[in-house]
């Protein structure tokens, strides 16, 4: 009798399991949203972090979240993305925070500062240290929310046409770079210009700019920058580990269910470890190539890289005495830097050193 008891029992449990499946995904809305890139499909691994993002999200949630992508000037350009998604144009961007450093210059912490953060600092500093929590009181004032979506890694130091011997070499120079670092180069005497990724080689192929920065190798033999200016320099000081952004319409993301909100969240942090990935895969090779068409490798030396990091203390102190959120962003990144270099100096440094000594042994 207890036995006979027990099997209904359970019968009716699993019986109850069996509906409870269908019923939980039933209340899950399906959504259709618009993403906005910032970058061409031509550049797979940057503008793919998108890819990977909406393919994720779509798996985590069973098809039932769907993203389409639109790729830079199918709907606006480059530097309009977080705009479209404030404005309610788009629900989501992919693109880099420090495109809107115009708006407020704490927009340029989202991406990286000059002699700021490397890689894996950035990620712990967002994950652990609550950098992602400081950027959004920045972002919710232009209805976004913000969440790292890729990184680059430390990325080279730019295309030119000339070769630097000087610090006197700089003035007057036309250069794409964005940002902050823009404002640091003008302390050297460079002109800043800010221009899309897609538009950099026919500006430095029409002679309206001298030199410009983009990614690094993998991306950069792809834009074919060799072929107009040889001088390739390194290291990018202004981005030691670029991180980019996910934009999501703070409006529409409220009104997300909490799993939703979640899956977002796992489907970002996915492309942002991919993407990273993918360019420390790529860029050697990309690099070899790249020397093979011509490119001439040349150093930043310790003059310029003294020089730039002055002028970027000076910026810090200038922007920090107007902004008081800029000045607490920055604060927090240079203390964890310190705080990170203390250890790192030990055990990764010099294991690296050696490493690099003994390459090829």
């Amino acid at each position: 009798m207890k036995r006979r008891q027990f099997l209904q029992g359970a019968g009716v449990g699993l019986a109850a399991s069996a509906l409870a499946a269908p019923a939980l995904a039933q209340t899950m809305p399906e959504l259709r949203w618009r993403l906005t890139s910032s970058f061409p499909k031509s550049l797979d691994i940057i503008y793919g972090g998108a890819e990977l993002f909406a393919k994720a999200l779509s798996d985590i949630t069973d098809g039932k979240f769907q993203v389409q992508l639109f790729a830079a000037g199918e709907i606006v350009n480059a530097f309009q993305a977080a705009d479209a998604v404030g404005d309610g144009t788009v629900e989501l961007a992919h693109t880099c925070s420090y495109y809107y450093f115009g708006k407020d210059p704490t927009f340029a912490a989202g991406t990286a500062l000059p002699f700021g953060l490397n890689a894996r600092q950035q990620s712990a500093w967002y994950t652990q240290r609550g950098g992602n929590d400081l950027l959004n009181k920045l972002y919710h004032n232009y209805n976004l929310v913000g969440l790292p979506c890729g990184n680059t890694g430390t990325q080279m130091g730019g295309w030119f046409r000339k070769e630097f011997k000087s610090l006197d070499d700089f003035k007057g120079v036309k250069m794409r770079i964005a940002g902050l670092a823009g404002q640091v180069m003008s302390k050297l005497g460079v002109v800043p210009q800010q221009i899309a990724g897609g538009d950099i080689y026919s500006s430095l192929e029409r002679g309206t700019i001298d030199g410009a920065e983009w990614v690094g190798p993998y991306d950069d033999e792809k834009l074919g920058f060799v072929k107009v200016a040889p001088y390739y320099y390194y290291p990018g000081w202004w981005e030691g580990g670029a991180t980019l952004h996910l934009f999501v319409n703070k409006g529409k993301w409220d009104e997300l269910p909490k799993i939703y909100q979640s899956a977002i969240r796992a489907a970002a942090a996915e492309a942002d470890r991919d993407t990273l990935a993918r360019y420390d895969a790529s860029n050697p090779a990309a690099l070899r190539s790249l020397i093979a068409a011509g490119a001439q490798l040349r150093p930043y030396t310790n003059e310029m890289l003294e020089a730039a990091f002055k002028a970027a203390k000076e910026v810090y102190a200038e922007t920090g005495a107007q902004n008081a959120l800029f000045k607490e962003v920055h604060d927090s990144i240079m203390e964890f830097k310190n705080e990170q270099y203390l250890w790192s100096q030990l055990a990764e440094f010099n294991f690296d050193r050696f490493q690099i000594a003994n390459r090829g042994k």
